[in-house]
């Protein structure tokens, strides 16, 4: 079973650089701009995939249909996942940032249901009430809201797992056109960077001390990896085992950020809600 270890690996390899980068970006986020900050972030990552295409592409292999698939993907991802968490963790935190964005299978289930007809099994219907209680547990008086943010702000991580439940299943159409997740991903990077290149165009250019352009650009090489290592644990394994690996990342979180960060307090339930958010993604993608 070689190919599912392999794919096994991709996945926690993706969910912790995940993690790794919400770490980052919140130190880096203390004094830039979310846009600024996404547009270092992005083109760092998309000038890498392009320095290393000639290496990773097979020209033979290039699909037409794959690569407009790819392009419209990126016109929402990563650029509207990215602008959106990095704005969740500029107010929330990394922790809740990562627990919160965790409910993507929750949408990838209903756009199944109504799309594709599937139906909605028990333990589907068990996993949503868990990440749903999960979600409460961290939004309850005498939990997280003490961090003096306000609910509307719940709206921005469910709209980036919003994001991304629409474009996994486009992305996983056209790699099965073209089953190169180096190019999905280079091809929806490149989408992304001329619109947040543009976006920032539009506003007034404030000096940025460098050492903030080398935090969100190594910020962008961990978003891209975890990109890259995600489309390429789909490539060789099954969605069921491979969402849910992904979907650990804020347990990594959490280990990041004991580790790294000195204001993101722990207690018992910030740890309890991110374990049923994810002990509930797992339900909902083993059912």
């Amino acid at each position: 079973m070689p190919r599912i270890d392999a794919s096994a690996l991709y996945a926690l390899g993706s969910a912790a650089l995940l993690a790794l980068a919400l770490i980052l970006a919140r130190l880096g986020l203390r004094a830039r701009p979310v846009v600024a900050a996404a547009a270092t972030s992005v083109p760092t990552a998309t000038l890498l995939m392009w320095l290393a295409a000639p290496f990773a592409l097979d020209p033979a292999a290039f699909d037409l249909t794959a690569t407009l698939i790819f392009a419209a993907c990126g016109v929402l991802f990563p650029i509207g996942q990215t602008l959106l968490s990095f704005e969740t963790n500029r107010r929330m935190g990394p922790t809740l940032a990562g627990a919160l964005g965790n409910v993507t299978p929750l949408f990838a289930l209903g756009f199944a249901a109504v799309l594709l007809g599937e139906q909605v099994t028990r333990l589907r219907g068990a996993g949503a009430m868990v990440i749903i209680l999960g979600v409460l547990s961290l939004t309850l008086p005498g939990g997280t809201l003490r961090r003096g943010w306000p609910l509307w702000v719940l709206a921005l991580p469910v709209a980036s797992a919003l994001i991304r439940g629409i474009t996994q299943p486009g992305v996983k159409a056209g790699l099965a056109l073209w089953p190169n997740p180096f190019a999905a991903s280079l091809i929806g990077y490149t989408i992304s960077s001329a619109i947040i290149l543009s976006l920032r165009a539009t506003q007034r250019h404030l000096p940025v001390p460098w050492r903030d352009h080398a935090m969100f650009m190594l910020v962008g090489v961990c978003n891209a990896g975890a990109v890259m290592a995600m489309y390429a644990a789909l490539a060789r394994g099954a969605v069921g085992m491979v969402a849910p690996l992904v979907a650990t990342y804020p347990l990594f979180t959490l280990a990041f950020s004991a580790l790294i960060l000195r204001d993101e307090r722990l207690h018992a339930r910030l740890l309890g809600g991110v374990a049923a958010i994810v002990a509930g993604v797992v339900l909902v993608l083993e059912g």
